[in-house]
């Protein structure tokens, strides 16, 4: 893995002091002198850092009014989740939508892990790892709805790490349809050590190859993910099917 550029090392240090001081959108970040003095780097470097901020829409630079932390895009939110409000029922009444969704996350996560692998800081490395553990640590708890979230939170974090603001609202704006897909697959994959080890391994392996650097390896793990859950699931469906139709024949033809 290329080591970072030193505006790479002051955005991620920019990050943590908004974090740390729990900034809130609209608020003012401190003077440009102070802050280089602050974080013992250059203007230069610190520039160079916000620009990057800004471009990803976290932070706000104006011309001869300081830095501010971004307001939230709603406006952005609001028009990627309203055209799906009105058919999150149908997605949630009928499981075979889930396959709809599959695609649309094999597009989207293949993305978002390639450009996690080049982008992630070492605070998104920790928060992707923390992520992973909190998803293993929820298998076998008989808790379908949390380990759902634990899955949703493990593919965001991967997401929050490629920092690219459009990726991330839209997969922000997918949440609640991406973890009403990955209840329903969750519930029929995890029921069987069969399926429940590869998925855990495939999680792992995408984790991996962020934490490496590889995009290649990145995007070909999100991409075999997806594959496996949608083939494991035609398969589930597949095998649901014939019973269903076996259970229709008079019986002294079973």
């Amino acid at each position: 893995m290329k080591a970072d550029r030193v505006s790479d090392r002051v955005a991620a240090q920019l990050r943590s002091l908004v974090h740390a001081q729990q900034l809130q959108p609209g608020d003012r970040l401190p003077a440009e002198r102070t802050l280089a003095v602050q974080l013992g780097v250059s203007r230069t470097a610190l520039r160079e850092a916000i620009a990057q901020l800004s471009s990803q829409g976290l932070l706000t630079a104006r011309v001869g009014g300081g830095t501010f932390v971004s307001e939230p895009t709603a406006q952005a939110r609001a028009a990627i989740d309203a055209p799906l409000l009105p058919y999150l029922p149908v997605f949630q009444g009928d499981p075979a939508y889930r396959f709809d969704v599959l695609e649309i996350r094999h597009a989207l996560e293949g993305a978002t892990a390639w450009h996690a692998a080049l982008r992630a800081t070492d605070a998104d490395h920790a928060r992707i790892r923390a992520a992973f553990d909190t998803l293993i640590a929820a298998h076998g708890r008989d808790d379908p709805a949390g380990e759902a979230r634990a899955d949703a939170g493990f593919h965001l974090a991967i997401a929050e790490a490629a920092h690219n603001l459009v990726l991330l609202q839209v997969m922000r704006g997918l949440f609640e349809l991406l973890q009403t897909n990955i209840s329903q697959s969750r519930a029929m994959l995890f029921a069987s050590p069969r399926t429940s080890e590869p998925l855990s391994a495939q999680h792992r392996e995408m984790m991996e190859a962020v934490l490496a650097g590889d995009p290649e390896r990145a995007r070909a793990a999100a991409h075999a993910h997806l594959e496996y859950v949608h083939a494991a699931l035609r398969t589930l469906d597949d095998n649901d099917a014939r019973r269903a139709r076996a259970s229709r024949l008079p019986a002294a033809h079973r």
